[in-house]
């Protein structure tokens, strides 16, 4: 079946970093924390692991949230969401908003098949419009 993608303008893309900019981050945050702690010397390690707690705990907030991908079929928008965690490298902006988008309906699932061979798998949060799907008995 193919729809066309309905970008969402308020998810963005989550930046890839380098490690160069990943070991710049630390830095600047354990240079903040030894700054804000008084400037003890000798603590440059319990700094540094407290940058890295921090940066693991904003990444799991952000796996854990859901985002949406939103599609077209037929006059019937689907909005299937999916989280960072289980999007399969999935990145927003990989369809360009209009652009023919194969997926698959399984139940509650919505199989969005990407450029590069994967799919992205979400789950129907929305149906607007149209009438509806009719589902098949085993």
């Amino acid at each position: 079946m193919r729809a066309s993608s309905n970008l969402n303008p308020h998810i963005t893309a989550m930046p890839k970093l380098s490690t160069k900019e990943v070991q710049a981050f630390f830095s600047r945050r354990a240079r903040e924390i030894y700054e804000n702690g008084g400037k003890v010397a000798g603590r440059d390690l319990e700094h540094w692991t407290q940058a890295e707690a921090e940066m693991v705990q904003e990444l799991s907030k952000l796996s854990d949230r859901r985002l949406a991908f939103v599609v077209r079929v037929e006059g019937v928008q689907y909005i299937g969401e999916y989280s960072v965690a289980s999007a399969n490298g999935y990145t927003p902006g990989e369809f360009a908003c209009g652009d023919p988008v194969p997926v698959r309906f399984v139940g509650n699932k919505m199989l969005v098949e990407r450029p590069n061979g994967k799919v992205l798998e979400t789950i129907v949060a929305k149906r607007v419009g149209g009438t509806p799907r009719p589902t098949c008995a085993a």
